[in-house]
């Protein structure tokens, strides 16, 4: 069976299995106090153009959101998403359980808007009973989106003047963030994120490491006693040279922006063997996540050869079937793929 139902089925890049087994045997602080994630963070703040922001490794991308939203809000507060964002559909309930309330926005193709925060934060502004609300204290979205999407370097910017009238944290999601990144047409750049997020996370578990996701804080209050709440929060490794390692190992050479690149253009073969095939996309995505409609034979066909996901159907009675390339997808794989739909019967 070839595999295409997500991004993280694969162990990690060849360059950064080669980079843990160089370190064993060897003895290092714990706790991400050592100096190979003192090196990485270097490497990370080089790139992004940050000499000053804070980098801290933790060990996934749930943790992260949850510990990054703890240490942003107040426990009146709560944060804006859009109603398909990952913290609000895929993940327990997680921000919820840490006490802290999640305000769903509704979303264009996975995005929402600066006119939807500034609605949001002005409503809040001029209410009479703001103490029996809670209060918008963070913009969440994702870089890509669940849908595949990007956001336009404008609409970020945007994003950014309505989080700064309101008071609000813009924290980015960047689990996918090297395929945002590389996504076609694509006009926002690594530095932009950390010029405009007061912190976001650079993803590894999806984008070439064995585990792991590397946080960036701009935004120095956000950053005061941030490892407190990371033990809290159990996003902690005490083995955390293991996550140092791995982050090293993907930015020496560019190497996560190489491979990541590498994926998004094997996903736009897919999604053009689709098209000429006359099948439909459900969300044109420009990345690494392709979202089709199929019919139920389309799929049962595909489900002989192929693992992919189901995300539902539309109003047609037509399956959303989501193919995913990763970091590691061969050209075999995508050939296979490629003259399966080929074949297929409409």
């Amino acid at each position: 069976m070839y595999r295409f139902n997500n991004d993280y089925s694969l162990t990690a890049h060849p360059a950064v299995l080669k980079a843990i087994s160089e370190i064993s045997g060897n003895a290092y602080g714990g706790y991400g106090l050592d100096e190979i994630c003192g090196e990485a963070a270097e490497l990370i703040k080089k790139r992004i153009g940050a000499p000053d922001a804070d980098v801290h490794f933790l060990v996934g991308g749930t943790q992260t959101n949850y510990t990054v939203i703890s240490a942003s809000l107040l426990p009146y507060q709560s944060v804006l998403c859009a109603e398909s964002g990952h913290i609000n559909v895929h993940e327990t309930g997680a921000v919820e359980h840490i006490g802290r309330k999640i305000t769903a926005l509704p979303h264009t193709n996975g995005k929402i808007t600066a006119a939807q925060v500034a609605e949001a934060g002005e409503n809040f502004r001029i209410s009479d009973v703001q103490e029996h609300i809670t209060e918008p204290g963070m913009v969440y979205i994702s870089f890509p989106t669940e849908y595949g999407t990007v956001y336009t370097l404008q609409e970020l910017e945007a994003l950014r003047k309505a989080c700064d009238e309101y008071g609000l944290v813009l924290f980015i999601d960047g689990a996918r963030l090297g395929y945002g990144l590389a996504a076609e047409g694509n006009d926002v750049t690594i530095r932009d994120i950390a010029r405009l997020a007061d912190v976001f996370y650079i993803g590894g578990t999806k984008c070439g490491a064995l585990f792991g996701e590397a946080v960036v804080i701009r935004n120095k209050r956000i950053g005061h006693r941030f490892r407190s709440h990371i033990k809290q929060n159990g996003g902690m490794l005490a083995k955390g040279f293991l996550l140092g390692v791995q982050f090293r190992a993907l930015f020496t050479d560019d190497l996560y922006f190489t491979i990541t690149e590498q994926a998004v253009a094997k996903a736009m073969t897919i999604k053009k063997a689709f098209r000429d095939k006359g099948i439909k996309s459900y969300i044109d995505s420009p990345t690494n996540q392709q979202f089709v409609l199929l019919t139920e034979a389309q799929a049962e066909e595909f489900a002989k050869e192929f693992v992919f996901e189901n995300e539902g159907r539309t109003g047609q009675d037509m399956r959303i079937s989501r193919f995913c390339t990763c970091w590691g997808t061969t050209e075999e794989e995508v050939a296979a793929l490629t003259e399966a739909i080929r074949r297929l019967k409409k």
